[in-house]
């Protein structure tokens, strides 16, 4: 899970993925676990720049599909948002579907204020022939034509194999549907060594039956595509992962504040099976 948008406003060796150069899907493919993880969002820090005093929250992240089938992902991220002079309620709404394999992907995002919607964002993507084509619905109705890149869980795919390979900083650029749906970003993430998890790790304890799993820290910085690594990110996320895909101990750096999201309840759901497998 890579959370990227929120509506007020997841040295041993070296790989880089060429931004605009489409990465090759890892040979072999993670056991992605079908799941539903809720979140307790805090407020870590806020310049004065912010205007923010206070704000918590909540975050619903539902996960579901398989490889041969394709991924859906439901997520929900509210928020309470106190600028002293006033509080503010942001709602946003997100489902996502990508078949890994054909290199599709379809997105709708509703963000609402205070019960009223602000933005809706629809449509779907296309990564071909050394290209990305996106079809945006809404907003305004476009075709827009982008470097050759990677989709959410490709990019978990890549991911997790790199951290199994030891490889621990690599470049991609990916398209998540996100903001207004018409341009990827360069992302840098860092994987640290796996882990066990410490002694009175309370967020490992509402991991359930993964309380005990090792994980790798993981964090991903997201660059403008324009101007690329070289400036600062326009938003960092940094969290503990699974190798079946589940993410906890979430802190996410908006630059002018920062969320930390624990976990509050995991509910593993019915894997999908791939048998009678559409034909596409």
């Amino acid at each position: 899970m890579f959370v990227r948008n929120l509506a007020a406003a997841f040295a041993s060796g070296v790989v880089f993925v060429l931004p605009g150069a489409a990465s090759a899907v890892p040979a072999s493919v993670p056991n992605l676990i079908s799941h539903r993880a809720v979140y307790d969002l805090e407020l870590k820090d806020a310049s004065d720049r912010s205007g923010i005093e206070g704000m918590t929250g909540r975050m619903v992240y539902e996960f579901t599909g398989s490889s041969c089938k394709g991924y859906k992902t439901d997520f929900r991220f509210v928020t309470q948002i106190n600028t002293g002079d006033t509080v503010r309620l942001t709602d946003q709404q997100t489902t996502t579907f990508e078949d890994v394999d054909s290199k599709k992907f379809t997105f709708e995002t509703k963000s609402f204020t205070d019960d009223k919607l602000d933005k809706e964002v629809t449509g779907s993507a296309e990564d071909a022939n050394g290209a990305m084509t996106i079809d945006l619905k809404k907003p305004d109705p476009r075709k827009i034509d982008l470097a050759a890149g990677e989709f959410p869980t490709e990019h978990m795919y890549q991911v997790i194999e790199n951290a199994k390979l030891g490889k621990r900083i690599f470049e991609s650029r990916v398209f998540d549907g996100s903001d207004d749906g018409d341009e990827s970003l360069i992302t840098s993430t860092l994987v640290g060594k796996q882990q066990a998890p410490a002694d009175g790790d309370v967020d490992a304890g509402k991991a359930g039956d993964f309380a005990k799993t090792p994980f790798w820290p993981v964090t991903i910085a997201y660059y403008n595509d324009k101007s690329g690594t070289d400036s600062l990110p326009i938003y960092r996320m940094s969290f503990k992962l699974y190798e079946n895909g589940i993410t906890r101990d979430l802190t996410m750096d908006y630059g002018d504040f920062v969320l930390t999201g624990k976990l509050a309840k995991l509910d593993i759901l019915q894997p999908e099976s791939c048998e009678n497998k559409p034909m596409r």
